[in-house]
């Protein structure tokens, strides 16, 4: 099987505190993971977004999977969808 090349990408992700565990998540990917401790979820984030990536590879589907979650090929090299803003936003909710 033909070995891809690594490529290093700044990946936006977000952590958040949910009770007694920390969530990361990454809309770019549509990914999370979750731990008991921060350090323990950014590791397995990392696993498993190497999986998602082999999966994608062994798969033949990285282009078109990538580009369905609004990644763009720019000189060979493969972008993320940047987050603009995130903020807290009040809405009323009918309950």
């Amino acid at each position: 099987m033909e070995k891809t090349r690594l490529q290093f990408i700044k990946l936006p992700v977000s952590v958040i505190k949910e009770g007694k565990k920390y969530v990361v998540f990454s809309s770019a990917l549509d990914l999370s993971t979750s731990a008991n401790n921060y350090e323990r979820a950014k590791k397995r984030f990392e696993e498993i977004v190497d999986i998602f990536f082999e999966e994608l590879i062994k798969n033949k589907t990285l282009d078109e999977v990538l580009l369905d979650l609004g990644w763009r090929r720019i000189a060979k090299k493969w972008s993320p969808p940047m987050i603009v803003s995130n903020d807290l936003q009040n809405i009323c909710v009918s309950v």
